[in-house]
């Protein structure tokens, strides 16, 4: 179990981010045409998780503008962009944002993923959605980086998780 702050308020989550050098979980997650996506779909490519509580928050939907910039160019990686919000909201988000270089995947039918990454938070007015984190894989599914964003409304160290994917 790790612990969290919202604005220094304590929270806990339900386990630890994977380490690294771990094989990263597979997941089934739903995108925004209610199809199922899994870790695999997105294999012989780094991949990049950006593990935010809801879109609909200035920090969320700042470090996903972030990553749509940043991933512009890049066509050995991609973002995912993994929140509790529903896929429509996710889609009318980018779609408003004009954001076409991330992919967003949501927790709708079940908290597995979040479970199994270690970042449901179990208590605290979050409680049920995730904390704020990144996950880096490389493109045989191994954790290469990880960050656990211990205040909720900071933004993560998007240095450190780009050096990770070069």
């Amino acid at each position: 179990m790790a612990k969290v702050t919202l604005q220094g308020n304590p929270m806990n989550t339900i386990g630890d981010l994977p380490g690294v050098g771990d094989v990263a979980p597979d997941f089934e997650l739903t995108d925004g045409q209610l199809a199922d996506k899994k870790l695999g779909d997105f294999a012989g490519t780094k991949r990049l998780l950006n593990i935010v509580p809801s879109l609909d928050t200035p920090t969320c939907a700042t470090s996903t503008k972030k990553f749509n910039d940043f991933f512009r160019d890049r066509q050995d990686a991609v973002a995912l962009i993994i929140s509790a919000d529903l896929p429509f909201a996710q889609d009318r988000f980018c779609s408003t944002e004009d954001l076409d270089n991330v992919v967003t995947l949501s927790l709708m039918k079940s908290r597995q993923f979040a479970k199994d990454y270690g970042v449901l938070i179990t208590d605290g007015v979050l409680e049920g959605l995730t904390a704020r984190a990144i996950v880096v894989i490389d493109e045989d599914g191994k954790v290469i980086y990880t960050q656990l964003v211990d205040e909720i409304a900071d933004e993560p160290d998007y240095d450190a998780a780009l050096d990770a994917l070069a």
